[in-house]
Order: structure tokens, then C-alpha cells, then sequence
């Protein structure tokens, strides 16, 4: 099991950025496949993007294709959303989890496990 504790979160006008990061703690981190999902207040929690272990393979929600880049940086255990040209409709808590089918292109919600515990992004209009 690997605990994951997500920061970088915060308000941001339409038009801005921001980089989140999720931390995790667990030596077999650098194997696994991840993933960042986000959820809206009353919506069902929807896929991001998510990457392979080694960060040779992406995969992204067609709504922040373009704008936002995943990344991981295995010496540091940590995974990486760089959020661009933020608009009003990505405001949500974004969480990121393990791929648990290891392809690092897994987009269900059921397919994921070890939950961090989410981060706030605002987009103010």
C-alpha cells in the first residue's frame, strides 16, 4: 500500500497556472502506474490524466488535453500536475491514486486505489 498526500492546490484567476504534486511514501513507488482524477461539488470524480512508471507513457481527459502535463520524478516519489491556461470548469478537488492495471492508461475510477486525500483548485472567472 502506498499513502499519497497531495499539495499545490490554491485560487487562481481564469487564464493561470498551477503545479500540483502528490508525495508518496512506500519504497515499490517507482513500479507503479499513476494516475490524477479530480471532483467537482456535485459530480462524480472523473479522470485527469495518468502516466506509467518509468513517465514514458501519458495518457489524458480530452477536457485538459493541451492545457495540463503529468509527470512523475521517481528519485523523489512524487507526481507532477502542470495546470495551464486554467478555465472556471476545472475548479474541483484533485486527487491523485495508484493504477492498479500497472499501464499507467487506466481512466475508471474503480481501476485506482490508495486515495490521497485531495486538494482544492479554484478558478475564479
Amino acid at each position: 500500500q502506498v499513502q499519497l498526500v497531495e499539495s499545490g492546490g490554491g485560487l487562481v484567476q481564469a487564464g493561470g497556472s498551477l503545479r500540483l504534486s502528490c508525495a508518496a511514501s512506500g519504497r515499490t513507488f517507482s513500479s507503479y502506474a499513476m494516475g490524477w482524477f479530480r471532483q467537482a461539488p456535485g459530480k462524480e470524480r472523473e479522470f485527469v490524466a495518468s502516466i506509467s512508471w518509468n513517465g514514458a507513457g501519458t495518457n489524458y481527459a480530452e477536457s485538459v488535453k493541451g492545457r495540463f502535463i503529468i509527470s512523475r520524478d521517481n528519485a523523489k516519489k512524487t507526481v507532477y500536475l502542470q495546470m495551464n491556461s486554467l478555465k472556471p470548469e476545472d475548479t474541483a478537488v484533485y486527487y491523485c491514486a495508484v493504477d492498479t492495471t500497472g499501464r499507467g492508461t487506466a481512466v475508471l475510477r474503480s481501476q485506482y486505489r490508495d486515495w490521497g486525500q485531495g486538494t482544492q483548485v479554484t478558478v475564479s472567472s
